[in-house]
């Protein structure tokens, strides 16, 4: 690798492994998966979408012959323990053993799925991360959380399972749909708004131009940022005890939304929707500064997000499926919001009555 190529990538620490982010890095990733995770044979897990694009590529990184590609359909809807079943018994049925690393290549579904799958194929095998959407680049591969959706909610069936690596190249986000480059954003506006008020001010004043150029310097400093306030916040708190529970800024009102929608939204977008609603509860709760709410609302729009619950969904069924978020106490939902921008609350309760009212106020009339 030449000095140049070596100068930019830049190395994030978390814990026990790192982030590694530089521009046309998964060409160059074999490198550092042999180092991070040695193994007699490459399980590359990834989707119909993402596997033609990239799939051959990494292959012929590592070497054809010790590796082998499964593609599974792509969506939120794959995120199931069918699916979870269907990889672990094609990995048995290949002879795959506990010499096995695999490696997620794709977006947060990919990444959650498989890494689920890593740790609990035979009691726990290594695993890369290969994101390849900016969502899952600057939020989801972080942190060690793998898991599965249940009809009763998103994410309650998994595992805390660190990869052994994670590597991000920003020049693959040329071939990312618009949408789902907007629905990345999302995260990286939610870390500003919990931790780095400088930050989301550098968004702000980004957007909507931030998105016309996804490979460029711009978008690589963001990546670098989000990373960085990721990976501070997971080494503090690896199993959500404390201020990780920051993080699901937007996600409580956000995740009921994705999951009514029957996961038509994408995850970004009902995050972007959940962040507007959980602005406005924490001002009704006296939680967040007053005057926020518009802030917050106009920085998702200018992002291309909606802000505003679809037309279709109805309040009283989203208010019911928080109940089943993992995030609840004592059978009560607790929220994280903010008390201004660049400054998180977690462990908010708010009465029934108060939610339902601002979805009811927040619901898309049009």
């Amino acid at each position: 690798m030449s000095a140049t190529a070596a100068q930019s990538i830049v190395a994030v620490p978390v814990g026990s492994y790192d982030v590694h982010v530089g521009t046309g890095l998964l060409d160059r990733a074999a490198e550092i998966i042999r180092t991070a995770a040695p193994a007699h044979r490459y399980a590359i897990i990834s989707d119909e979408n993402v596997a033609p694009l990239y799939g051959a590529r990494v292959r012929d990184a590592l070497g054809a012959a010790q590796t082998e590609l499964f593609a599974i359909p792509a969506g939120e809807s794959q995120k199931t323990r069918e699916q979870w079943a269907h990889l672990t018994d094609a990995l048995l049925a290949a002879g795959f053993g506990r010499d096995t690393t695999i490696l997620a290549l794709g977006g947060g579904v990919v990444g959650d799925l498989a890494g689920f799958v890593a740790a609990t194929y035979m009691r726990g095998i290594p695993f890369v991360q290969l994101p390849t959407t900016l969502l899952a680049m600057i939020d989801a591969s972080i942190g060690g959380k793998t898991g599965v959706d249940t009809s009763a909610g998103k994410n309650l069936v998994g595992a805390f399972h660190r990869p052994r690596a994670v590597i991000a190249d920003p020049s693959v986000l040329s071939t990312l749909p618009a949408m789902h480059l907007r629905a990345g954003l999302a995260e990286a506006i939610k870390h500003g708004a919990i931790a780095d008020a400088a930050y989301y001010g550098r968004i702000e004043e980004a957007l909507p131009s931030l998105l016309s150029k996804p490979d460029d310097d711009s978008m690589r400093a963001l990546i670098l940022r989000s990373v960085e306030i990721k990976a501070s916040i997971v080494l503090q708190d690896e199993r959500e005890g404390g201020i990780r529970r920051n993080l699901n800024f937007g996600h409580t009102l956000g995740h009921a939304i994705e999951s009514e929608s029957g996961y038509r939204l994408l995850h970004g977008e009902a995050i972007a929707i959940g962040m507007v609603l959980e602005t406005e509860l924490g001002e009704q709760l006296g939680v967040t500064a007053r005057g926020t709410v518009p802030r917050v609302r106009d920085t998702v729009r200018r992002a291309g997000l909606p802000s505003a619950i679809p037309k279709h969904l109805d309040a009283k069924r989203i208010l019911a499926a928080t109940r089943g978020d993992k995030k609840a106490r004592e059978g009560v939902v607790e929220y994280a919001l903010i008390a201004e921008i660049g400054r998180a609350v977690a462990g908010v309760r708010a009465p029934d009555e108060t939610v339902l009212e601002v979805l009811t106020q927040n619901t898309d009339t049009q």
